[in-house]
């Protein structure tokens, strides 16, 4: 891990659909290059990595051409390209919002790493290498909304669950949530005049990756309120 990694911040003010977030989006570009490019790399060195700071592994997912743009609004998410060469990932705006501007697009590339806000709206398309559709692998537990039951033996088996997914060179990507986080999917308007209440979602005592660092979410969200968007 660099001592002084690279962090590029970006606050995005609410659209009329999207709540976005008074803590600024964080990308680390190419924080876990040299991880994920190991040759005897596996996803799981990745989930061990965010449990130590009390981030739990929720998903892989495979992109296809294009996925719908959202947002989560009960809980923040840690995003890592573990695969693959690069796509774009428009964050900040509702589908069709983007035409009006606003929002901001990033090229994520290999080893990159995202912390995205609960509220702040994402998508992620044009893959390279190009696939024809979305895979995603999560376990059987998880999808079905019970990522907020822990324990040994059940994080075992999640874990077993992530040994088996294979890499292929595609453009994939690794999420986690703080222990305890549940997300949904909204795509835009269903928190209008509400947005507070995506705002409130705690802070996370420490960051997926950097863990208690101040270069992270630590020292970047911290003092971070709703009052600094109005």
């Amino acid at each position: 891990m660099p001592p002084n990694p690279t962090v590029i911040s970006h606050t995005l003010p609410p659209t009329r659909q999207i709540p976005n977030s008074p803590l600024p989006l964080l990308h680390y570009p190419s924080l876990l290059h040299d991880l994920v490019t190991t040759p005897t790399f596996q996803p799981t060195h990745l989930l061990d990595l965010y449990t130590q700071h009390g981030w739990q592994t929720q998903w892989i997912a495979k992109y296809g051409p294009d996925i719908p743009s959202h947002y989560h609004s009960t809980t923040h998410e840690c995003m890592t390209v573990i695969s693959g060469s690069h796509a774009t990932i428009r964050f900040g705006v509702a589908d069709g919002e983007e035409k009006g501007g606003g929002g901001v697009e990033i090229k994520a590339q290999l080893g990159d790493v995202f912390i995205v806000p609960a509220g702040v709206a994402h998508k992620t398309f044009s893959p390279e290498p190009s696939s024809s559709g979305l895979a995603f692998y999560q376990p059987e537990d998880i999808a079905a909304g019970r990522a907020w039951e822990v324990g040994a033996e059940r994080e075992g088996k999640r874990r077993r669950f992530f040994e088996g997914v294979e890499l292929k060179g595609e453009f994939m990507m690794m999420g986690a949530y703080p222990y305890g986080g549940v997300w949904d999917f909204a795509v835009g308007g269903e928190h209008a005049g509400r947005e507070e209440e995506v705002w409130r979602v705690p802070v996370p005592d420490k960051d997926p990756v950097l863990g208690d660092s101040r270069a992270g979410l630590v020292g970047l969200w911290e003092g971070k309120s709703h009052a600094s968007l109005t």
